[in-house]
């Protein structure tokens, strides 16, 4: 456990630099370094009921930038790179493609036709937000968020820095539309947040 820590500590000290230019004027804020993000969203997939029957043999990660968007772009690298670092989640293989948002339905036909586990939402999208939480209903997904500020407008999980300590957030009511059914042990250990 003291070599987890360790590890998530040091790939927070690596991160900060990237984390500083993501603070730029305007930008939607991206609290938690990617790294740690991505090493949280692979444990808590291992919690979901549904995400082995969800993704099949292998899971597949979508990870939606908005074109033009530098810091999305820099978000959806990151993300990619860090996911190489972990063989599998939740025991199974994945597959990792950055694709370009569009459209709400668009991002949930996309889901549905590639038979996404997880979808990555990049800043840059929260004005969709809304429209994307209701494109989700009823697409059988775990949709992720690099802001903190996406989760309550419907994202169903998402992470934030509260006192200086990494908290995952998670939006229930979304959750359940989208088939994502969390155990009760990382229950506890998640700040619930409401639409």
């Amino acid at each position: 456990m003291v070599m987890v820590r360790r590890r998530v500590l040091l790939r927070a000290a690596l991160a900060a630099p990237w984390l500083a230019l993501a603070r730029g004027v305007g930008a939607e804020d991206v609290a938690v370094p990617i790294a740690l993000q991505v090493e949280l969203t692979v444990k808590v997939a291992a919690y979901d009921k549904h995400f082995v029957a969800r993704a099949g043999e292998r899971a597949r990660v979508l990870i939606f930038a908005k074109g033009g968007d530098d810091l999305a772009g820099r978000t959806a690298k990151a993300l990619v790179k860090e996911l190489a670092s972990y063989p599998t989640i939740a025991g199974l293989p994945h597959d990792d493609e950055i694709v370009g948002y569009e459209s709400p339905t668009a991002l949930a036909a996309a889901c549905k036709k590639r038979r996404a586990a997880i979808v990555y939402l990049t800043p840059g999208l929260g004005s969709a937000l809304p429209a994307i939480r209701a494109a989700l209903d009823g697409v059988d997904v775990l949709s992720v968020t690099a802001v903190a500020d996406h989760v309550p407008k419907g994202a169903v999980l998402g992470f934030d820095l509260v006192s200086g300590k990494t908290t995952l957030l998670v939006n229930l009511a979304q959750a359940k539309k989208q088939n994502v059914e969390f155990k009760v042990g990382i229950l506890k250990m998640m700040k619930v947040v409401e639409s």
